[in-house]
Order: structure tokens, then sequence, then C-alpha cells
């Protein structure tokens, strides 16, 4: 192959991978969202994670309704997550995944999440997957909100 070739092949491979970066800068949008969201749309958005929110902590902080409105039992032992971290960003959820010393291995938020639940709470494991961790998470992330995401840091 020439290098007369090489030169268009690499000035075409070049213009295809900038091509999303051109589009946004040109566009002034992200290239995912083909319109904007409108104020009203946001405001659903937000109110919907902030229900999520309160329901997460009210799990964190031992609500016995919030429990069996979930059908979950996080403790049998009296303890909430809030005994041994008082507010949610205490967990460092932006730190996730990473090595937990008590698990010995590298885990999610969600597995030491449960792994709380079932030690030192002596819980039931919730679903992964489900609406109580779900709340939990959401609960978690909003309280350390600005927090820079730094996964693996300790």
């Amino acid at each position: 192959m020439t290098s007369t070739k090489k030169r268009y092949i690499l000035i075409i491979a070049a213009a295809v991978l900038c091509l999303p970066l051109v589009l946004v800068l040109v566009t002034n949008q992200a290239v995912a969202h083909k319109d904007p969201h409108d104020a009203e749309t946001l405001k659903a958005f937000q109110d919907q994670f902030m229900e999520w929110v309160i329901l997460g902590d009210r799990l964190y902080h031992g609500d016995a309704a919030a429990e069996k409105e979930m059908g979950v039992t996080l403790s049998k032992t009296g303890m909430a997550c809030a005994m041994c971290h008082p507010i949610g960003s205490d967990i460092h959820p932006h730190e996730f995944p990473k090595f937990q010393e008590q698990m010995s291995e590298f885990a999610t938020l969600r597995e030491m999440i449960n792994w709380c639940i079932e030690k030192p709470n002596e819980g039931e494991k919730i679903d992964p997957n489900g609406d109580a961790m779900k709340a939990l998470e959401a609960y978690m992330y909003w309280s350390a909100k600005g927090s820079v995401l730094d996964p693996g840091r300790h």
C-alpha cells in the first residue's frame, strides 16, 4: 500500500471517529437526545427521583412501615443503616465498585448493601434489582450528590 493511500485511510478514519464530536460542537446538543427535555418533563423526572430518595431515606433510617410496604426485612437486630452510617453519603457510594475488606472481595454497592443487611443487621438479603435496592441506592447517591465519581478509592 502506498503512503498516499495510507494517508487517505487515516484521514477518513479520523473524520469518522470525530463526527460525533463535530455534531455536538455544531449543534450544541448531545447526539444521544434529538430534542432537549422541556421544563415540565424535567420536573416530572425530578419528582419521581425524589419519591425514590424519600423511600430510600425511610428504609435507611429503619422505618418499619417502609420495610413492610416494600416487603423486606433489613434488620432483625433493631439496627438500621444509619446507626453505623448516619447519612447515606457515609457509605461513599461514589467509590464503588471496590475491594471490600469485610467481604474479602471486589464488590459493587449493591453487594455491600446486602452484606450489611445480612451480616451485622441479620436481615434478609434483598433483590439486587428490586425496588427496595433502587430506593436505597437513590437515597445514597442523592446524599452524595456533588461527590466526584472515584471507583476503587478507599
